[in-house]
This record gives C-alpha cells, structure tokens and sequence, in this order.
C-alpha cells in the first residue's frame, strides 16, 4: 500500500520551480502554502533565484539543509522525470506533480514519460501524487499545497469554529480525480460553515489512485464523509474492500461518477486519461456497498452537511413532520418528500394537543405544521420543531423558513443552540429565500443544516435514512451460506469447452441447466419428420426454434413459429424456418430446429450478464422480456448474488408492483426468480473467465407455485476484445 500519511501529513515540503511573481502558478502556488499557518517547514528550490517570495532558496533538493518529506514539482513536464529522479536520489518520500502534458495528451510521449514517473517512483519507493493534479489540502495541518484560488481565504479560517461541549459535528473529505471539481466542494461548502478535513485530486493517477486516499482518509479520526468525483478507477480489484470498509465504519462515500454520455466518457479521457467504464456496472458496485450517487456539486455538499451535522443520529425511518409559517411553502416540502419516498404523517393526538394552544385558529397541528408568523415570534423555531420531534409519527423534522432577517433568530440563539444540543431526532432548516450570513453562521454553531434547494433538503433526509437503513442491515450477522444446489461446474464447463464462440440455445441451455437454470432443452430435429416425432411427444401446441450459433437474433430472422398443432403445421413451421434462416444467411451453420411445448402465461422478463472489462460478471435483470430496450426498466448487480440481494433487485424494479399482481391477475411466483437470478449470477461467476455474455430472454415468471419458464438463451464466450 502506499504511504499516503508523508504525502498528506509532511514535516518539511519542497517546492521545486517556486517563483516569486504571484500571478503565475508558479507563484500563487507558493503564495496559498504561506497564507496559512503551516507549522512545518517549506523551502523553495530555485536554480535562478536567491530568496523566493521572502523565503531563503535553494538551486537544488540535493541542497536542501534536510531531506524533505514532500517536494511539489511545479515545472514543465519535460523536466519532470530527471527532476524526480533527483528527489528519489535526495530521499524524498512523497511527490507531487502538478505538471499536464502526460498521459492526458493524444500521441505516445506524454504516456511514455508517465510510464517513467510511475518506474522512478517504484524504485525509490516514492509516493507519487499525479500528474497533472491540482494538489492537495489538509485542513487539519493549515497546509495547502495549490494554486486553486479557492485556498486563497483571505484572513478567513479554513475550517469554521466547532464549538465544544454540545452535539459533535462530522468533518468532510474530498477526493477528485479533476482539481478544480475537487476544489469546488470546498467553495461551495465553507460559506455553510461547512468543515472540511481533506482536499486532495489525483489527477492521471500513475502511481497512487484516488481509492489509495479513501482508503487512508478512513483511519483519519477527523474524516467522517467523504465525497469523490470519478471519472474512472485504475485498480477495480480497489473498489469493493474500500467501499465495504467505509460502510462498515460508517464514513458514507457519496461519489459522482462520469461517463453516462458518450460526451463526457470523451471528455474523462481527454481531461485525466481515464476510461470511464461501464456505469451501469459502476452504479451496481456502489448499490451493492451503500455508495450514494452524487447528483450534483451542490446536492453533495448538502449531503454532506446533513450527514456532518447528525453524525451518529441519522434518521431512524422515512417520515418527516415539518414546521413552517408559510403555507405555501410548507406543501412543497410536503411535495418533495413525497418526490423521494417520504412520508409526511399526520402527528399523533398527544403532540398535536401540545401545539394547538400555541397556533391560532387558522393554524393547523396535523403535519405540515402551519404555525403562521404569530407563532415563529412567539415561540421560536426551536421549540415547534421540539416538539414535533417529540412525536413518535416522525423520524425527521423540516423547519421551512426565510432566514433573511437575522434579528428573530438573535432573540432566539439561547434556544436554537439548546435545542440543537438536545434534539434527539434530525432536523433541518429549508430556507426558501437566501440566507443571512449570520443566520447560516448561527444554525451552523446551533448544528442545523440550513439547506437552500428545496429538492435537496428532502433528498438528503432520504439518502440519510436510506444509508443507515442500509448500513444495519448490512453489519447484521448472517448465517453461513448454505451449499449451492443445482450447480454441477464440472459438467458446464466441459460442455462450455467443447462448444464453439457462441452458443445458441440448445447449448446454451444445456450447459445452464447443469446449475438448476431452466429445463434441458427439448428435440432438436435435423428433419422435418423427426420435429413431427418431436411434436407427437408433446400433448399440446408447441413452438419451433432455429439452431444456429451464426444467428442470435432467431425472431428478426423468421427463425421462430409459435403455437403449432397438427401433422400437417409442423412440417410446414419447420420447411418455412429452415428457408427463412438460409435466406437470413446462406452460409450459417443450422444446427436443426428445437421444438418444445408451449409455455404458460406469465410476466416476462429478462436476465442478462456482461462481463466488465473493469468489475467482471454483471448480472441485470429487466422488466419486459423482448421490449426491454424500449421499457428500459433495468437493474444490475455484480455477480455473484445472495438471495437477499435478488430481492433487491427486483426491487429497483420500477415496474415491481406487478409481481404482486394486478387487475385480478394472480402474484407472480417471485421465489422461483429470485432462485434463477442467484443460480445465474453463480454461473457467471464461476465461469468468468471464459463466458463474455449470458442472454435468457424471455424468462416467464408464472403464477405462485408454478416457477419459471426460460424461453430462450445465448452464451458468448471469449476475450472482451474478440
């Protein structure tokens, strides 16, 4: 692992291509380190100049009057290699590279001299931050090691007050593979009061990756969420022990992933050289370990502040009593927390007979609380939401608010910091105008949230509840496994072997039915007589397939006929598949044609696997069988998975409601998909290394009782890039 603590946590730190004029990286990046009360030692290595910047210079690291944990290159990248070289000779333990110009930039040389940074640091055994990185922060050691702008405080401090002896508040990290994203957290947040430990960017990642920093920063007593911006992960094998540490430390990881778009899948590669992946497969890893997905800068920073201010006090459910004198304003909230899957109860008679002395008679007590501005100067924000959080119908409160004026809530200081103190349940202020810097300051030493976007405030209280819902369940001590029915390895991995690139349905079914997937398949008939043989086997209609690994898609070819009886249809069904394949591709290796009952009514879907370049085996599931794409009602899971999390993801489901039945139509038999999703997901897992993609679709999900039908299967084996 590397040693992130002495590229983080330096005693001494060099700064090689220091300038003195400040309107230039060079120098502004000197400027910021000195503008704050570092409390180590800084030495400017300059091969022109005496004194930087008032500061005793030095021509090189080699000269330094003691080897420094940290040298900072600020110098163009051509130079940066040997510059390197020489701090690896001087001892240096930790670099960075601020420097473009590498593995981001079209043509071969810029990947080359990364490819030489990453060796040179390998073997001096240098932890190396970058290249083209906007730096890093500390806040926790005032050492800010950038030319970001946002550092340049002016008198302020970088962390605000946290007050001692009431409720402790949470600290935020950010970790950004882009800079000046990674900086803009901390712009958006401080002005919230909002208390950062960390700023660090990785930039192209040869050497350390932004996992490496998570991975640290959750050891760090002063880091309690985390935010990220990712544009790719270097090491997937990373992902999953890092993400499973934070949450079972509960430090939540709240990241924003690119790369949904074409558009900006190119603009990851141009900016840091990433290649975005999958984000189907990336959002499945963070479903899987309670990553909440990033929206937004400013929905992270909010998320962050609900999560810092109500650390170790997350809400216990989904429902939110909310206090507002505006009634308007209080039926958006209300409207919003239904927007995530809130509840917005009516409060119980006991804490409604405790309000209504207080509200006049156009006021309300059921929830949204409408206490009207008669009562807000009365009794206060802090006691109504006191109080509706006394009831046991809430789980959260919102108080909808102006925050303009900033004398009420000076009146009110003594209550707001006692009530903020001893509050058991967590609260926040909606302001639906901008607030008064005093009155942020004053909510923020109070430990309220003062949340701006209406969308935001209800959204953090659902992720807040959605996580530790999570979380619980997650650290709940679980059986040993039982031993895996079905699965005969050695048997699908021998038919797996003898089969070809592709594998059309008779053989893919074949070698799926060796876990317990579906039935074995039925005939296949090389003739016309053998599929009437087939078909006289069978009491009833039956369907007719054709067989061929050289065409996947049987229907867009005419290669399938359904629900044919008598002597005389299934020859004609299979004359007219044969013709319609060779006419669909004359030189196609036709295997014969399957045929096999009909199966019953059901809701169909599909199940799928696609092996990530960067994760692996992907399993997804779909509502809709062979109109799928246009429903685009999907779930993905990275394989394998545990029945807990099948039910899941047929949860996520928009259309899950149907399994339960609908219109008179019996439940779906749900316990039989979620058997064939597990024993799938095993199949991918098991067979990784040589199956690409898994296709069963349909599936027919029959009434209760009845299980499932596969209807039809696809195996690709191979490379990824075959």
């Amino acid at each position: 692992m590397p040693d992130i603590r002495s590229l983080l946590w330096p005693e001494t730190v060099a700064v090689i291509g220091a300038a003195d004029d400040t309107n230039i990286l060079r120098g502004r990046l000197l400027n910021v380190i000195r503008q704050h009360d570092f409390p180590g030692r800084i030495y400017p290595v300059s091969r022109s100049l005496d004194e930087v910047q008032g500061i005793k210079a030095y021509p090189s690291v080699a000269e330094l009057p003691e080897p420094a944990d940290l040298a900072v290159l600020i110098i163009p990248a051509d130079a940066v290699p040997d510059e390197l070289e020489r701090c690896g000779a001087a001892g240096v333990k930790a670099a960075l590279v601020m420097a473009s110009g590498f593995a981001e930039e079209p043509g071969g040389r810029g990947g080359a001299m990364q490819d030489r940074i990453r060796e040179i640091a390998a073997r001096h055994g240098m932890t190396v931050s970058g290249p083209n990185s906007e730096g890093f922060s500390n806040l926790a050691r005032n050492l800010c090691v950038t030319f970001s702008p946002t550092m340049e405080t002016e008198g302020r401090p970088l962390v605000p007050d946290m007050p001692t002896g009431r409720r402790a508040r949470g600290r935020v990290a950010v970790v950004a593979q882009s800079g000046g994203v990674g900086f803009s957290f901390y712009d958006r947040g401080r002005p919230k009061d909002l208390a950062f430990s960390h700023i660090v960017t990785t930039g192209n990642e040869a050497c350390i990756e932004s996992l490496d920093v998570v991975d640290h920063l959750l050891d760090d007593d002063g880091t309690d969420v985390i935010l990220m911006f990712m544009e790719d992960i270097k090491s997937p094998g990373l992902f999953a022990p890092t993400a499973e540490r934070a949450l079972r430390a509960g430090k939540p990881l709240v990241v924003a992933k690119i790369g949904r778009s074409e558009a900006a899948a190119r603009a990851a590669m141009s900016h840091t050289a990433a290649l975005t992946g999958s984000f189907d497969a990336y959002r499945a890893q963070f479903l899987k370990f309670g990553v909440i997905e990033g929206r937004d800068p400013d929905a992270m920073v909010d998320l962050a502040q609900g999560f810092c201010a109500w650390k170790g006090r997350l809400p216990a459910g989904r429902r939110v009593g909310i206090f507002t004198a505006s009634g308007g304003g209080g039926g958006w909230m209300a409207d919003a927390c239904a927007e995530v899957g809130l509840e917005v109860p009516e409060l119980d008679a006991a804490t409604r007979a405790a309000i209504d002395p207080h509200l006049p008679a156009y006021g309300t007590s059921r929830n949204p609380v409408d206490g009207t501005a008669q009562v807000i100067r009365q009794k206060g924000y802090a006691e109504m939401c006191e109080m509706i959080a006394g009831s046991a119908n809430v789980d959260a409160v919102v108080a909808v608010t102006s925050a303009r004026n900033p004398i009420g809530w000076r009146r009110e200081r003594d209550k707001l910091l006692r009530v903020g103190a001893e509050i058991a349940k967590p609260t926040f202020f909606w302001a639906y105008t901008l607030p008064h810097d005093e009155v942020q300051s004053l909510a923020a030493e109070a430990g309220f949230p003062m949340i701006t976007n209406l969308s935001n405030c209800a959204a953090t209280i659902a992720e807040m509840a959605a996580y530790r819902a999570f979380r619980e369940d997650f650290l709940k001590p679980t059986s040993i496994a039982p031993p895996r029915e079905h699965a005969d390895e050695a048997a699908a991995k021998s038919l797996l072997r003898n089969a070809g690139p592709v594998l059309c349905e008779v053989e893919a079914r074949r070698a799926l039915a060796a876990y317990g997937i579906g039935e074995p398949p039925g005939a296949l008939a090389e003739t016309a007589a053998a599929a009437l043989a087939a078909a006289d086997a069978i009491d009833g209609p039956v369907v007719l397939k054709i067989q061929s690994p050289d065409i996947t898609h049987k229907t867009d070819a005419g290669g399938v006929v359904v629900d044919v009886s008598g002597e005389a249809a299934v020859g004609v069904a299979y004359d007219r598949i044969i013709q319609a394949a060779r006419d669909h591709d004359p030189v196609a290796d036709i295997l014969g044609v399957l045929v096999e009952p009909m199966a019953a009514d059901g809701i169909e879907v599909i199940l799928g696997v696609n092996r990530d370049r960067q994760f692996g085996p992907i399993l997804m599931l779909g509502l809709g069988g062979v109109h799928t794409e246009i429903l685009g009602d999907t779930a993905f899971a990275p394989a394998p998975v545990t029945p807990d999390e099948a039910w899941a993801l047929i949860g996520r489901l928009k259309a899950a409601a149907l399994f339960d039945g609908v219109r008179g139509q019996p439940a779906a038999d749900v316990d039989a998909l979620v058997r064939l999703i597990v024993r799938l997901s095993q199949f991918a897992a098991d067979h990784a290394e040589t199956v690409r993609e898994i296709d069963i679709n349909p599936v027919r999900v029959h009434a209760a009782g009845d299980g499932v039908s596969v209807l039809d299967a696809l195996i690709i084996q191979g490379d990824d890039d075959e």
